[in-house]
């Protein structure tokens, strides 16, 4: 064999691969692929691949191609390594068929016979060899007779660097399966590229964060038997698994000796395949040793021992103590919680909220017998009556603490104290909805548990002097891989100061969330259902003190009925100190002994200070501070921990070279200096310049023959200028030569045609001269001054109007009588101005919170700071020349704009962050579901509402009966409904439903004319429109169907969008972005572009995507559609309007289902 080859005789050893070359082949034939070559450059091909130039930031590719992390890797310093090898042994087989059955849940028949293993270890982006930046991943292929699957290890922390640097431009790593060309009957075409990234840089940090299979970093795709990538099917688990039925021996963590390795993997890391050059080295596979207890002793609390396993650790309460093993704290001990309280609360029937920010929380459990106290400050007496009802909004500490009964386990016991809470109340009978939503943030340095809850919602008012009474009450907690969820129904009575008494009810509906180790075995063990007991509730509002209290007694235990315990330690009721865990022992006897860091009788306790009595506790530079029960460990000033998490060193703190300057990238005109992490950073040209980035030299455009043939071209730093030699109009790309009289448009002809019909038919009288207007009932087609048709026109002597398209023909149902006029779009495209224009694409938006909205051929972008408009920063964002662009959308996750436009048909989407256009499906108004990564829209000429995937694929229409002219609509993810709006002439409509088009109902029908722009306010739960017939600008909350009006005498509106206090709209007669206080019902601000035209659709690009959950966020395990509705969702089939999709319903891989 050739130095670069292996032979398939040698296949079967652990070969390095040499870094002389960028590929290295093997004669084996593999299940997708013949004659793999493998490649420095992160991939795995099926022939040998071109110069890198020809693929490299040019995907996708002519050769087919598995590529685990494509960019521009160098090896070449002896550091980067490139291992491979064929493994058939059942530990590999075993740990790959593991994998695999995570991310297929329902396939049982998993069953590989051969794995092939590839590992790319240490590499570094090429120029970048000196900085220390070091990616590590591995794919693995397991073949097996009926399907063959692949396997992308991203282990945390392997992925240092994100881009590289390709054609003096930085550009992300990318993944993904590229099928290459594919030979037809007469040609050959390129095929399929399934990528699993996109072109943002988050995309390729979130191979470390996130997964399909249930454990981060993996990532798990069924790619076929035979040698194309024509179906590939990624993994459906992506919420964390939990080995319930695997059971792995624990190991003692020992250093690791020359030629050792060992084998690790937790819920928040990802193991990899590694094998070393010796031949004597026997290799485990997912060996790659990044994470051990050796290295992370300091994630587990101070009074757990961390434990390795086979493949992974995990950190384990020691006796004497409970939780997570991230947290623990001492049996019987009681536990404070402290934290802040955020909310914006209706009551009853008040159209302003109530806000308040900060406000103190603090709670006291006693663990030994489940009572829970709870205190919340300066909550004003207009709120703090009716407050009294949600015992439970620090009740959540009741079901962490509470009294445990034999065999069952609380909260903190199974998940320590890091979750996430949100509970949906619904109180009866008014429908009144509360949210509450709790960040658990863990125990903090003074032994706290530490949370932060925030309430939005409306509540229904109890009257000021009027006391709650809640009845004792169960709940159901139900457990599953890292979600817990719960829900009850409650009564409680309002006794009235004039003594009248009231019995109200509310329904309680929570989830928590958590990340659990994989191989605690308590989580496994604990029951699927386990029942919390609360009793002794006491509620009380302090109004003198503006304090609301709240008190309970809390068990968990079983739901089945039967003899209560009766031993003291189970009842709560056997007089041990507050410090000191009860014993039980046979029948009713029991012992009180004080808990870890007291000392006493069990009757009494009392504090050791272990800082006084071991002063070298917590060793050299170092200062010890007692706690109650414990105590803490500081580094001193300089110092921080070292990975042992106790001993102090000398603390090294990176450096942010582009901040600070220091860096060696050319002048910031000509290049970026990107920081990668650590004290690295990468340089790279900016566009229209040619280097290194260290060296940026501008490229000369006119060279390139970039202008039209009548233009004349000139070069600029970074850029160039086409303008159309004298004689020419044009915008220098295209240009024309100039005509000294414009010939007539078909609108100015058809005019001209039904003038000259209209004077010969009434030119017969003695003073037809006089009369320029045509006779009565001669219809006249009104043009603009470009010649195009009007889009509205209109019939004076038989008083109608409708909207026309482009040619003149008129749009069907849009007539109006009398006295009204439609709605109409223009249909005709702006003609590019003469001279220069940008460039067809969209530019970069600097961080924060904008306003984008549509004018013309461009959408254009106005940033935010709190609710004011920064007018001055405003500029395009994205040049369509040649299009109408009417709704605008956004996705907060992909940081992607959608936008339909009426001239293609189409719906299109561009990164936020800069990049071409990518086209998808078809228009008017559009919405995002980020949640679920669904899109929505109207199409006023097939009268539908449709949805489909954010990529335009599985679409499906969900109502195409009684629409009219459908136009605004937008999306509520939390509740998964949707709402839009019909202008229908003879009976104008908003309607909703849910997401999978169940339960559809007219929310309005009443003095509506034109309603043309609509926006969900989540934060307030308020739906609101703007009325361009009634001129009036009015929202609701659709729960309640209380309306009100939040502007009137608005001009002309289209559309319209809600942030923070304000409404945004665009106004066709004022040419304007109009904002308007919904609380003081008064206009604010009003911006007025540049270039005056009508305004379309306007939408919000906030900075973080609001906090929302439905039940689709992983597509909730569908094989197709996932559609969220109110308290569920369906799995759907999309539409068969394509031949893939009616191959795919006839196969029957298309399940539908309601859960």
């Amino acid at each position: 064999c050739e130095t670069t080859q292996i032979c398939r005789e040698k296949l079967f050893k652990r070969k390095l691969f040499k870094p002389m070359g960028d590929q290295l082949a093997t004669e084996r034939q593999m299940f997708v692929i013949r004659g793999e070559e493998i490649n420095t450059n992160g991939f795995v091909s099926g022939a040998k691949p071109p110069a890198k130039a020809d693929y490299l930031g040019k995907m996708p590719a002519e050769f087919k191609m598995i590529a685990a992390l494509l960019g521009d890797l160098d090896n070449s310093d002896g550091q980067g390594k490139v291992y491979f090898r064929e493994d058939s042994s059942p530990d590999v087989l075993a740990r790959a068929t593991e994998h695999i059955r995570q991310a297929f849940p329902r396939d049982d028949d998993v069953d590989p016979t051969s794995t092939f293993i590839v590992t790319w270890e240490n590499m570094a982006a090429r120029g970048t060899t000196g900085r220390g930046d070091r990616n590590t991943f591995q794919l693995v292929v397991a073949s097996m007779e009926s399907a063959s699957y692949a396997i992308l290890l991203y282990p945390r922390d392997g992925l240092q660097y994100l881009s590289t640097s390709i054609g003096g431009a930085n550009k992300p790593l990318e993944a993904g399966f590229n099928q290459g060309m594919v030979q037809g009957w007469f040609y050959a075409s390129q095929g399929t590229y399934y990528r699993t990234t996109t072109d943002e840089e988050t995309s390729i940090r979130e191979l470390t964060e996130k997964t399909n299979s249930g454990r981060h970093g993996v990532w798990v795709y069924e790619i076929g038997t035979t040698p194309v990538f024509i179906a590939i099917t990624p993994g459906m688990t992506a919420k964390l698994f939990t080995e319930e039925n695997v059971t792995k021996p624990a190991v003692t963590s020992s250093p690791q000796q020359p030629g050792q390795q060992q084998e690790f993997s937790t819920s928040e890391t990802t193991t990899v395949f590694a094998q070393e050059e010796e031949e004597t080295f026997t290799t485990v596979v997912f060996a790659y040793n990044l994470e051990t207890c050796a290295n992370n002793r300091q994630k587990c609390s101070a009074f757990a021992d961390c434990r390795d396993y086979t493949n992974g650790y995990c950190c384990h309460c020691r006796p004497g103590y409970y939780g997570n093993g991230k947290d623990c704290v001492a049996e019987g001990k009681p536990q404070r919680m402290n934290g802040k309280v955020n909310g914006r609360v209706f009551v009853g029937n008040s159209p302003s909220p109530v806000e308040f920010s900060n406000n103190d929380l603090h709670s006291y459990v006693v663990a030994n017998d489940g009572r829970a106290y709870v205190a919340i400050s300066s909550i004003p007496d207009s709120l703090g009556p009716s407050l009294q009802p949600l015992s439970s909004l620090g009740g959540i500490i009741g079901w962490a603490f509470a009294l445990e009964q034999p065999g069952f386990q609380n909260g903190f016991s199974l998940i320590g104290g890091e979750f996430f809470r949100q509970a949906e109340v619904t109180f009866q009978p008014g429908n009144e909805r509360l949210t509450i939503k709790q960040q658990f943030k863990g125990i903090d340095e003074h032994d706290h548990l530490v949370v932060s809850s925030e309430l939005d919602g409306r509540v229904p008012d109890v009257p000021r002097g009027a006391s709650v009474h809640i009845e004792p009450y169960k709940e159901i907690y139900q457990y599953s891989s890292n979600l817990i969820s719960s829900s009850s129904n409650r009564e409680y009575t309002v006794s009235l100061p004039d003594g009248g008494v009231q019995t109200r009810s509310y329904q309680w509906r929570q989830t928590i969330s958590f990340q659990s180790c994989v191989h605690n075995e308590a989580t496994r063990a604990v029951p699927p259902t386990q029942q919390l007991s609360v009793d002794q509730i006491f509620v009380m509002y302090d109004a003198g003190n503006q304090l609301i209290r709240f008190a309970m007694s809390n068990r968990i235990g079983s739901i089945h009925s039967g003899p209560p315990e009766q031993n003291p330690c189970f009842t709560g009721r056997h007089g041990c100190d507050n410090n000191a865990v009860c014993r039980p022992g046979e029948g009713l006897q029991f012992s009180c002994e004080c808990t870890a860091g007291f000392t006493g009788d069990g009757r009494s306790c009392y504090d050791i200070d272990e800082c006084r009595e071991t002063p070298q506790v917590c060793g050299a530079n170092a200062v010890c501070s007692n706690q109650p029960g414990t105590f803490r460990c500081q580094c001193a000033s300089g110092f921080v921990f070292a990975s042992d998490g106790r001993t102090c060193v000398a603390e090294s703190r990176p450096v942010d070279h582009c901040q600070r300057g220091s860096h060696d990238c050319d002048a910031p005109d000509r290049a970026r200096c990107s920081y990668v992490g650590g004290s690295a950073y990468v340089c790279s040209c900016l566009p229209g310049f040619l280097g290194d980035g260290r060296v940026c030299q501008d490229v000369d455009e006119c060279r390139q023959d970039r202008c039209h043939r009548d233009a004349i071209c000139s070069n600029t730093q970074g850029s160039f200028v086409c303008q159309c030699q004298p004689g020419f109009h044009g915008n220098g790309f295209q240009c024309s030569p100039t005509t000294t009289e414009r010939q007539q448009t078909q609108c100015e002809r058809h005019r001209a045609s039904a003038q000259a019909a209209s004077a010969s038919s009434s030119n017969t009288g003695l003073f037809s001269f006089f009369r320029p207007r045509p006779a009565v009932g001669q219809y006249v087609p009104q043009c603009d001054e470009r010649g195009s048709y009007e889009p509205t026109q209109c019939h004076g002597s038989i008083g109608q109007c409708w909207c026309v398209d482009a040619a003149g023909q008129e749009i069907p149902n849009t007539r109006t009588g009398p006295g009204s006029r439609p709605l109409c779009i223009e249909q005709t495209v702006t003609p590019p101005p003469v001279g220069p224009t940008p460039r067809p694409d969209i530019s970069p938006a600097p961080p924060g919170t904008h306003l984008l909205f549509a004018q013309s051929g461009k959408i254009e972008l106005v940033p935010l700071q709190g609710d004011g408009m920064k007018k001055d920063e405003a500029k395009a964002l994205l040049h369509i020349p040649d299009r109408v662009v009417i709704g605008v959308a956004y996705d907060c996750v992909e940081k992607m704009v959608y936008w339909t436009d009426i001239t293609g048909p189409a719906i299109s989407k561009a990164s936020l962050n800069g990049g071409d256009t990518i086209p998808v499906e078809s228009p008017e108004g559009i919405a995002i579901d980020h949640v679920a990564r669904l899109m929505f829209w109207t199409d006023s000429m097939r009268d539908t509402v449709e949805v489909a995937k954010l990529d335009g694929s599985q679409r499906r229409v969900l109502f195409d009966s009684d629409l009219v002219n459908p136009r605004p609509i937008t999306t509520n993810p939390a509740y998964g409904r949707i709402y839009w709006a019909d202008w229908n002439r003879d009976g104008p409509k908003i309607e909703m439903s849910n997401m999978d088009g169940t339960d559809r109902t007219v929310l309005v029908k009443d003095d509506l004319t034109l309603p043309n722009g609509l926006t969900y306010d989540p934060d307030n739960q308020q739906l609101c429109w703007a009325d361009a017939g009634t001129r009036k600008v009015e929202c609701m909350d659709p729960h309640r169907r209380l309306r009100r009006t939040v502007a009137e005498g608005v001009q002309y509106p289209f559309a319209l969008v809600s942030h923070g206090r304000n409404l945004y709209y665009t106004d066709w007669r004022r040419e304007a972005v109009v904002a308007v206080d919904r609380f003081s019902e008064k206009e604010t601000d009003e911006f007025l572009p540049q270039k005056r035209s009508r305004l379309y659709g306007v939408t919000m690009t906030p900075a973080q995507c609001p906090q929302a959950y439905n039940y689709c966020s992983n597509n909730g395990g569908c094989s197709h559609l996932c559609l969220p509705r109110l308290g569920g969702f369906t799995c759907r089939c999309p539409d068969n309007s394509t031949a893939a999709a009616a191959a795919a319903a006839a196969a029957g891989r298309c399940e539908e289902t309601n859960q």
